[in-house]
């Protein structure tokens, strides 16, 4: 049986040598089929890591009390969509207070001002800074990681510091040649001291996220005061598994402290962080069915290009099969022949694929900051996938072969 798979193979790749230039394209159009299956499935993959791995570092286990529930926004049609009030500083203050959930954390923050220019001794920002103002917990609620220096401690925002903890952006820009942690920059003509250097986080939905400046928030509040400033509160739980909990005694908590009755609808949102993975999840799901399509209808023509490749392979070398036949050989013999054949033809074009693929997706993923793993599972669908063409591919000529009468082969030209 052994020697009979080896002559098999032997016999394949000669007569793959003999049609090189007809293989080679068959190869190719097979190639660029499972190219587009594996690139996408891997760039896919690369999102879905890089996701699960900011919501990783951020926890699942936050929440987020807004003035609007987004979900709910979204959902409505804006003509009929009520203004609720904004989340005043007391209120903020007040829920901080009062809410004694156990391993919890809560965090009150502003977005003071955007566009803003920033100085220090030698050289000024392009008018393109955000102001963030909030307290010691904001950062890591946030998921926002101090790779140099410090985050805010409870001193600094108590007594007003003028300090600040600054986006990875302004060592690339202000301070090229040395550390920011411990300079002093200038915002609104008020000196601050950096403290801290939060990791890079790229840009979401075209804003620069590392462009930002976090100060102590009652002094973002006299630095920068306006009429009805909305304020968001963060709650970050030690224990996923009290998030449920934790929601429910937070919307009671700020339901008193809005004085809604049980008749009011709450006139504020919760946005989960989990909510948003699986939102995000559901996206990235879509996607993944979307590069389905798109590389089965290419994988489509693959086959279509292989089945034709193989019957005309078949009418070529009627002569060889007649001679075979009436040299003993049976109807199994040459079907075998002839699936070896397309298998060969299917895999090289699904390596090649394979190959181009994952090196596509990484390029993609390099550029696009994604965590890049190697995609075994698009791997084993794309070979999967491959062999399944081929057989299906195979099936009609190995069969069209096998019935070939020897006597009318013979005398085939």
């Amino acid at each position: 049986m052994f020697k009979l798979s080896i002559e098999n193979m032997r016999i394949a790749l000669s007569s793959i040598r003999s049609q090189l230039l007809r293989t080679c394209i068959t190869v190719f159009i097979i190639a660029i089929g499972i190219w587009a299956l594996v690139g996408i499935l891997a760039v896919v993959s690369a999102l879905r890591n890089t996701i699960l791995d900011d919501f990783a570092s951020m926890g699942a286990n936050t929440f987020t009390i807004s003035q609007y529930d987004v979900a709910d926004r979204m959902a409505k049609n804006k003509s009929v969509q009520k203004i609720n009030a904004v989340i005043t500083y007391a209120q903020a203050k007040e829920f901080k207070k009062e809410y004694l959930f156990p391993f919890s954390t809560v965090s009150i923050s502003f977005n003071a001002a955007t566009n803003i220019e920033v100085k220090n001794d030698l050289m000024k920002t392009d008018p393109e800074v955000s102001i963030i103002g909030c307290d010691e917990n904001y950062l890591p609620n946030s998921g926002l990681q101090v790779t140099q220096g410090r985050n805010f401690s409870y001193t600094d925002v108590a007594n007003d510091h003028f300090v600040c903890v600054v986006g990875s952006d302004f060592s690339k820009k202000m301070f090229k040649d040395y550390s920011p942690v411990g300079q002093t920059i200038s915002v609104r003509g008020y000196k601050f001291k950096i403290i801290g250097m939060l990791k890079e986080q790229g840009s979401t939905f075209g804003k620069n996220e590392d462009q930002r400046v976090f100060i102590p928030i009652q002094i973002a509040r006299s630095i920068f005061n306006a009429a009805n400033v909305n304020y968001d509160i963060k709650i970050g739980l030690l224990q996923d598994n009290l998030l449920d909990q934790a929601v429910d005694q937070a919307i009671l908590d700020f339901r008193n402290i809005r004085r809604l009755t049980p008749a009011h609808t709450a006139n504020f949102g919760i946005e989960r962080s989990d909510d948003l993975i699986r939102s995000m999840m559901t996206q990235v799901n879509m996607l993944n069915v979307a590069a389905w399509v798109i590389g089965l209808i290419t994988i489509l023509g693959s086959s279509i290009a292989l089945m034709n490749i193989m019957l005309v392979s078949v009418t070529e070398r009627t002569r060889e099969i007649g001679i075979r036949k009436s040299l003993g050989a049976k109807k199994k013999t040459i079907a075998t022949q002839f699936f070896t054949e397309t298998i060969i033809i299917g895999q090289l074009g699904g390596l090649i694929g394979t190959l181009l693929g994952i090196f596509t997706a990484y390029g993609l993923a390099q550029v696009m900051h994604f965590n890049f793993t190697i995609p075994w599972n698009a791997i084993i669908a794309a070979f999967a996938t491959t062999f399944i063409v081929a057989i299906i591919s195979g099936l009609y000529p190995t069969m069209k072969a096998a019935k070939l009468d020897p006597v009318e082969a013979l005398r085939y030209e």
